[in-house]
């Protein structure tokens, strides 16, 4: 047998990305654990119509969690068939009951269960690790709500917001991938017991005589499962499923790639307002020492954007899955289902831990306030200049000419003189007194309901996770 160690090629997702917990539902012993107590849950409504015995179903239920891993890979080698060894090892185990393991089924009456199954548990724990930062981004929200710092659009310094509106923006995008998890969550169904084309043929032969119909003995297997099946299928259950739960996790990838982006971003030196939690010994740069990389956003954007490119696969396989079946889904699949999720799980962690240990640069953000909020101010200036009997477009002229000289002041390092040169301008005199051109430059352009729509949002939140 081949043993896995770092002499060989490892996926980072099985040591370096994702939680303990996320691999376990997406490893191989657990996969055959579903495929064993899909196996017990069939055999159990078998013998409910006298097919197998009470004894045999025992038998199975007894070694269902033995799984031997080494042993069903020695019987792969030779049948070149992941399912069929399984059969064959835990047959091997159950010698009452391991004759009648996987009578009636097809391959994807097991597999297929079992992956809406894995779908449906892995969907559950990236809820709970988003509902995590939905929490943490409420209490930041709350705790900054009233934080008043420069907005900017196209990079350029606009008006001022207030940094809980701006992390509300984040929440809501993420509450918005909340609902829609939910929603997907609701969709998730398993093949059902269809047989190998979808048509319950060989279950209709097995029950003939039994007084239990293929459909009664699909829903009461389904029912032990806990899990809803597809009223229809071909040999599989409908590709377009992948399709959506990998959707689901793109658009969380979304959001979190904006806000690691935008802490990237506001991280950097020109900006300083934010920055992502930095460990007292964490080493930014091997040649520069003084370097804090904000790593941690950058990973995040670097998994999120792995995860975009998931659901192009997924449509391919739900599109391109010609007639009853075809095969080419198979391998990707083992890639790709199990690494998105792995890639989100870790996303999410990594993002709760930056929004709690989140530093505000509050310097920094009342220096760029002093630099650049006064010329926010000038569009109140004009309404009270035009308010005060000024011609609006004379007014609009002389206040564009002072901010030019200003811009190019602040360009060589200096403070913003604008409220002086707007102070000491005649044509600006004529209608309003010095200390009121200044009074309502300072008073700004104000963040109107910034705070009071983020508090709101955040009370969303918490109702949306509780």
């Amino acid at each position: 047998m081949t043993e896995y160690t770092h002499d060989t090629f490892i996926s980072p997702f099985t040591w370096r990305y994702g939680s303990d917990e996320m691999r376990r539902l997406w490893s191989e012993v657990q996969k055959r654990r579903l495929w064993r107590r899909i196996w017990v849950a069939l055999a159990t409504v078998q013998a409910e119509a006298g097919l197998v015995s009470p004894e045999q179903v025992a038998d199975l239920a007894a070694h269902q969690d033995q799984v031997n891993w080494e042993r069903a890979q020695q019987i792969e080698a030779e049948l070149r068939h992941d399912l069929m060894a399984e059969v064959r090892a835990y047959a091997e185990q159950c010698p009452v009951g391991g004759g009648i393991i996987h009578l009636g089924a097809t391959s994807m009456d097991v597999e297929d269960n079992a992956d809406a199954l894995r779908l449906r548990d892995s969907l559950r724990l990236v809820r709970q690790r988003l509902a995590a930062v939905l929490l943490a981004l409420a209490e930041r929200i709350e705790q900054e709500a009233g934080t008043v710092m420069m907005a900017y659009t196209h990079l350029q310094p606009a008006e001022p917001t207030t940094l809980g509106y701006r992390l509300a923006q984040y929440a809501q995008d993420f509450l918005e991938d909340l609902q829609a998890l939910d929603l997907t969550l609701s969709l998730v169904r398993g093949k059902g017991f269809k047989g190998a084309v979808g048509t319950s043929a060989s279950y209709a032969h097995l029950l003939e005589g039994r007084g239990l119909s293929p459909r009664q003995m699909e829903e009461r297997v389904m029912a032990l499962l806990g899990l809803g099946a597809y009223p229809v299928s071909t040999q599989t259950y409908p590709r377009k499923l992948d399709f959506q739960a990998l959707n689901a996790l793109a658009g969380i990838a979304q959001s979190a790639y904006k806000f690691a982006l935008d802490l990237r971003l506001l991280q950097s030196p020109v900006f300083g307002e934010l920055a992502e939690p930095f460990g007292r010994s964490q080493v930014g740069s091997s040649a520069m020492p003084f370097k804090r990389n904000p790593i941690t956003s950058e990973s995040i954007c670097s998994l999120a954007r792995y995860v975009a490119e998931l659901p192009r696969v997924a449509w391919d396989n739900a599109a391109y899955s010609a007639l009853e079946r075809t095969l080419d889904d198979s391998a990707n699949r083992r890639v790709a289902l199990p690494e998105g999720f792995m890639a989100v799980d870790d996303i999410l962690i990594r993002l709760e831990r930056v929004i709690k240990g989140l530093r505000v640069g509050r310097e920094a953000i009342q220096a760029k306030l002093e630099t650049y909020g006064p010329f926010a101010a000038t569009e109140p200036l004009l309404m009270s200049l035009a308010r005060a009997g000024a011609d609006r477009q004379e007014m609009h002229e002389r206040i564009r000419e002072a901010s030019m000289t200003a811009w190019a002041a602040i360009q060589r390092g200096e403070a913003n003189p604008l409220a002086d040169l707007l102070a000491a301008d005649p044509r600006v005199l004529a209608y309003l007194a010095p200390a009121q051109v200044r009074e309502v430059l300072a008073q700004g352009a104000g963040v109107g309901d910034a705070p009071e729509r983020a508090l709101a949002l955040a009370q969303r939140l918490r109702q949306a996770v509780a």
